[in-house]
């Protein structure tokens, strides 16, 4: 936390702020830096310092906190949420979700605000719809400009990229967002159906999804890149249209490779293979139709697929995230510096853990993993990428944040020394 001379640590600044070869989880592609916003955009230049790493359960004593603290910012550290498992589930909030979003927003014993954002996998909306359902769900003000979704960056690609085919949610929802994006012809399974039925001999079209599907020319369309922006609601038609996409001879729909080497690149939004819902069992996600295509297109070519994800654990998304927290920070609470540490909450160790894990190995300011049991991990269970703590809920991970920043500050303690009980911690 910030260093002056009120005893929390806790700068005073504007209180506004309501706002797979080897298996399903092998090594993924990282984003090309090339393809997110570039460090040297000003609004994202930041001035970062390294904590030391810390791996273990705090349970050191702390100050007895004042009866009624004033209300302050903290510019030290902040929080970044995955949503589906740790704040949200079956679409209806986690039991601890609300009194964990009222605890950082001030009521706590510190009288102490985080900064945070919100860092998801799921997509299939705009992140200005997406941002109104979380905050109906959880009684607050979530702005777009705290919020990323896994297809978030693919926005930069728009200029990269004129014609696209674009996968995935409901509806027209997905085209609706690759528009706003920018992409100038957003094509989707639907308009290809509609042209000729015959491509999808299982699938038919709704009559709302004729109605919405546009008639194409297939002999003047070129597809020069595919985006799966969320997970497919039918993944046989899907996947023959992309397959056929990827066969042509440079993306011309009506012709075919001889070699299987000339088809358009292939992006996906995120490559989880399982997420949270309200099932009790995690249910497959975008991950296992990547491992599922990839593996069909060998059967038919004999040659690998090489496929490019956005989302976690990509490096290239938690570099973005790093400057959208950034800028947040600096609009909504007028804190122009970097975060000494980041708190990262998630539910799922392959790409929440992973991901933040590998990210604080390159950045200079600290990421710190939490891992909840309130989504895919199982209580018990030994996770192949294991978090820095773990906590039940993510009213417990909040609370353990700001509780570990208030020992930093007390006198005489150092990060180190915060190493005590690791009896919670989840095996390495």
């Amino acid at each position: 936390m910030a260093t002056n001379n009120n005893r929390y640590g806790l700068q005073r600044v504007r209180l506004d702020l309501d706002t797979a070869r080897a298996d399903l989880y092998g090594p993924n592609l990282i984003v090309p830096r090339d393809l997110v916003p570039s460090a040297s955009d000003p609004i994202f230049n930041s001035d970062m310092t390294k904590h030391e790493e810390v791996s273990s359960t705090d349970t050191s004593p702390i100050n007895t906190p004042m009866p009624h603290p004033p209300q302050v910012t903290s510019d030290d550290f902040a929080l970044a949420f995955d949503i589906d498992g740790v704040l949200i589930k079956g679409g209806e909030p986690i039991p601890s979700a609300v009194d964990a979003m009222k605890y950082i927003n001030g009521e706590n014993e510190y009288g102490c605000k985080v900064p945070y954002i919100f860092l998801t996998n799921g997509g299939g909306k705009t992140e200005k719809e997406r941002c109104l359902d979380l905050s109906r769900q959880l009684d607050l003000n979530v702005d777009p400009g705290q919020f990323i979704c896994g297809h978030t960056p693919m926005r930069d690609m728009a200029e990269r990229y004129h014609t696209v085919l674009v996968v995935g949610g409901e509806g027209e929802k997905c085209r609706v967002v690759a528009e706003g994006y920018g992409f100038k012809d957003v094509i989707t399974p639907g308009d290809i159906i509609k042209t000729r039925h015959d491509t999808t001999p299982f699938r038919k079209l709704t009559d709302e999804e004729h109605g919405n599907s546009r008639l194409l020319d297939l002999d003047k369309v070129r597809i020069e890149a595919i985006f799966v922006f969320a997970d497919s609601r039918d993944w046989a038609g899907d996947q023959q249209i992309i397959l056929d996409c990827l066969m042509t001879k440079d993306g011309w729909l009506n012709t075919r490779s001889e070699t299987f080497t000339e088809g358009p690149p292939v992006f996906f939004s995120h490559t989880d293979v399982v997420w949270s819902t309200s099932h009790e069992h995690s249910r497959l996600g975008m991950g296992a139709l990547r491992a599922s295509l990839e593996a069909v297109y060998t059967a038919l070519t004999g040659k690998d697929l090489n496929t490019v994800a956005f989302g976690k654990p990509q490096i290239g998304t938690y570099e973005f995230a790093t400057r959208l927290l950034q800028k947040w920070r600096k609009d909504s609470c007028g804190i122009d510096k970097s975060p000494s540490t980041v708190y990262f909450i998630g539910d799922t160790p392959e790409s929440d853990i992973r991901g933040t894990n590998e990210f604080n190995k390159t950045t200079e300011n600290d990421w710190f993993s939490i891992l909840v049991k309130t989504g895919v991990y199982q209580d018990g269970a030994v996770p192949r990428y294991p978090p820095r703590k773990t906590c039940d809920n993510v009213f417990d991970a909040v609370k353990f944040a700001i509780e570990r920043e208030h020992r930093k500050t007390s006198k005489g303690t150092t990060v180190s020394e915060l190493d005590f009980d690791t009896s919670q911690e989840v095996p390495n």
